[in-house]
């Protein structure tokens, strides 16, 4: 657990379902007797509500400016900032990024060399990004140029699952060299996702990954989600998470 943060709580349900991060904490309490006492749910409470207030707070702001704000989470190395240099320059919308890791600001770097605007948001001891944060970065961020804005959190596929950061859209990646586990091992962040995407499928035959099964086990924890296979290589493949979004932002318009 962070030392500012709740991170053993896990939202079972959509993150704009706030309510459910207080069941999420009722419950990871009830089956951790190391978090049962009625200091530490004042104070997880008190967290994940100042949190919520200020995520509603950045989404108005996003509505606001007419903004599609979306938060991509995965583990380290998956591809998140990848996969937004892939989308410079192709993509028929303007978008930044919000970019979040504990220290150097080397992806927000990577980022601007390729014409993004990108903040970068260095989180210290903080294995993911919160709402709060995410506010300050709309600071430096001009958003009235903007169609999207990313929110790139910091690799990790326990932590962010549990903070609204005041998107409308959770993507969620998962490369092929992490192994074929992961959704499995990490249910509540697959939950949150409104788009899987498996990254790095030209690997595929160096790798023991048997994509159709993890494609079941995504779909038995949430029956309606979308998925993609992308690779960085392939245009076409970055195009269609590309149309994804482009449709995702009309239906919002």
């Amino acid at each position: 657990m962070c030392k500012d943060c709740g991170c053993s709580i896990t939202v079972d349900d959509h993150h704009h379902d706030h309510s459910s991060a207080h069941h999420a904490a009722h419950e990871t309490l009830h089956h951790n007797p190391q978090l049962n006492d009625a200091k530490t749910i004042a104070v997880i409470k008190k967290i994940l509500d100042k949190n919520d207030h200020e995520a509603h707070h950045n989404r108005e702001h996003f509505n606001e400016h007419g903004v599609l704000a979306i938060n991509l989470m995965s583990s380290p190395g998956s591809g998140k900032t990848a996969l937004l240099e892939a989308m410079a320059g192709i993509s028929p919308f303007k978008f930044g990024v919000i970019e979040g890791d504990l220290e150097t600001s080397r992806d927000a770097d990577r980022l601007k060399a390729v014409g993004i605007d990108a903040v970068q948001i260095q989180t210290g001891s903080a294995c993911h990004l919160d709402a709060f944060m995410v506010h300050k970065g709309l600071h430096d961020l001009p958003l009235a140029p903007l169609d999207v804005c990313f929110i790139e959190n910091v690799g990790n596929l326990v932590c962010p699952a549990s903070y609204d950061v005041g998107s409308h859209l959770n993507i969620v990646l998962v490369s092929i060299p992490e192994g074929e586990d992961k959704i499995a091992k990490y249910p509540v962040m697959f939950r949150q996702a409104d788009l899987i995407l498996f990254t790095k499928t030209d690997l595929l035959p160096y790798f023991k990954y048997d994509i159709q099964r993890e494609k079941s086990e995504a779909r038995k924890i949430k029956p309606n989600v979308d998925i993609l296979e992308i690779n960085i290589n392939d245009e076409a493949s970055i195009q269609r998470v590309i149309e994804w979004i482009e449709f995702k932002r009309k239906m919002r318009a």
